[in-house]
């Protein structure tokens, strides 16, 4: 049973600044883990680093987005 008296949840939304990252790759270096990957984004300007463990996987993030 619910209340007559009751404001309904807010709903929480992303900050107009956000968006999906396209991510391009400025350079990538080959190491004992795989093949690492500088990447950032081309909306924004956001880095990130990512590692490509195996050829047939998508890379996975090493780190935090950070805003350039």
């Amino acid at each position: 049973m619910t209340s007559l008296h009751t404001l309904p949840i807010p709903r929480q939304t992303a900050p107009a600044h956000e968006h999906e990252h396209s991510w391009i790759v400025d350079s990538r270096h080959p190491t004992s883990e795989g093949i690492v990957l500088y990447v950032r984004c081309g909306g924004c300007g956001t880095r990130r680093v990512d590692l490509q463990a195996h050829p047939q996987v998508p890379p996975a993030a090493l780190s935090r987005a950070t805003s350039g």
